[in-house]
């Protein structure tokens, strides 16, 4: 899994609310086992056409779009089912974290577990950044994960939460297995005392 420290990255307004994991990744497209190329079927029903030509409106296929690693998407981001695949899709695109109201529980565990920060503000600041990327659409945030906090253009500074575990395992660029495998030693020396 990659590190994740730090991040300043121009932002992708996604504003819907309710944006199941379906959406993210059709049902058609979970056939695969590796990542690969999952970011080329990210919001697929919403990005193409029927013949597969990008959806010229579609704020994906826009130019500002390129290379932009944050998404300000809307309330309960990633309901749904359960498939890990959705977050693959949003890193494969090349976001690393995804900025809303709420997120499904399931889909938070599944970010954190594939490297993909969620950053859960308040509705007055997601309010605030739709204005700021209306009026500035290459507007640059900051998101410094050890401080939790993630900073607007105008230098204000928002606390987001996260559960140690995670935090721990993101800033050390290890998911669950890497974490216990950081333990090998000691876990080695415990087998060897017989307890």
């Amino acid at each position: 899994m990659p590190q994740f420290t730090t991040l300043t990255s121009r932002t992708i307004a996604l504003p819907r609310n309710d944006v199941d994991t379906d959406q993210i990744i059709p049902a058609r497209f979970l056939k695969a086992t590796d990542k690969a190329g999952m970011g080329d079927y990210l919001f697929a029903d919403w990005r193409y056409n029927a013949d597969g030509s990008p959806k010229s409106d579609f704020v994906l296929n826009q130019p500002e779009a390129q290379d932009a690693q944050i998404l300000l998407a809307g309330d309960n981001f990633g309901c749904g089912s359960s498939r890990e695949h959705a977050p693959w899709a949003l890193t494969g695109f090349g976001f690393r974290a995804v900025i809303a109201t709420s997120f499904a529980d399931i889909f938070r565990n599944n970010a954190l577990k594939n490297g993909l920060l969620p950053i859960v503000v308040d509705k007055q600041t997601h309010a605030d950044l739709l204005d700021l990327l209306e009026e500035a659409p290459n507007a640059e945030l900051a998101v410094d994960l050890a401080t939790q906090t993630l900073t607007l253009p105008d230098s204000r500074a928002v606390e987001f939460p996260i559960d140690g575990f995670s935090k721990t395992c993101l800033l050390n660029g290890v998911d669950e297995l890497g974490y216990i495998l950081t333990f090998a030693d000691q876990i080695a020396e415990y087998e060897r005392s017989g307890n």
